[in-house]
């Protein structure tokens, strides 16, 4: 069963996205919240597997509902995907930074936004094709920073392989077969790469990817 927390500002919204995911089998909303702090607070007592926080809220927004959620080690399980009602660049930086696991626009369709939460909660990074687009758009435009080279020593070549892979796009089993190994391995070598380059989740560790130049759009 993967437990859900909702935190959003706007009543109505809430209990649209509790009903339609209380209609899943293997989803459970367990708590709902108005604003961040009520969020973090409700975080920490269901420790839930995906909160779902909307980007702009009073007492404290999503951004930093995020980084308080990330900064909690009896946290670490909680994956944060943050939605919103603009994909302005500033917000998706800012989030994926914070350690958000994915960022989704509010007119996403039922069954992606469905996908979303169970990709969430495998620990997956979840972005909408829009920001994606963002994402990868940022790093063209921008120089290489000067330390490309050490942000990546340390990692062997096949976990090179596995984090261009997962800059890429791809789930741990599309990873396994392009490398002709098990999921479990393909798993393996992406959760080493994480913890050696201090990623928290997939999210930063595709942000990590293009910041070092391990990963361009035309590579």
């Amino acid at each position: 069963m993967i437990r859900v927390l909702l935190v959003d500002d706007q009543p109505l919204i809430r209990s649209g996205f509790r009903a339609f995911l209380d209609l899943e089998d293997d989803i459970e909303v367990v708590a709902e919240a108005a604003n961040g702090q009520e969020g973090l607070a409700l975080a920490r007592e269901h420790l839930p597997d995906v909160a779902l926080v909307d980007i702009q809220m009073p007492v404290l927004d999503g951004i930093e509902t995020t980084r308080g959620i990330a900064a909690d080690p009896a946290l670490a399980d909680v994956h944060v995907v943050i939605l919103t009602n603009y994909g302005l660049d500033e917000y998706v930086f800012d989030a994926l930074s914070a350690g958000a696991a994915g960022f989704l626009v509010k007119d996403i369709v039922p069954e992606d936004f469905l996908h979303a939460v169970r990709v969430a909660a495998r620990g997956d990074a979840l972005l909408a094709p829009s920001i994606t687009r963002k994402l990868i758009n940022r790093y063209v435009t921008q120089p290489l920073p000067t330390d490309t080279g050490e942000v990546l020593e340390g990692l062997t070549g096949r976990e090179r392989e596995a984090v261009v892979l997962v800059a890429h796009g791809l789930s741990n089993d599309e990873i396994a077969a392009h490398m002709v190994v098990s999921p479990l391995t393909a798993k393996t070598h992406v959760n080493r790469a994480m913890t050696k380059l201090r990623a928290r989740d997939r999210a930063q560790l595709v942000i990590l990817a293009y910041e070092s130049g391990l990963v361009t759009p035309r590579g």
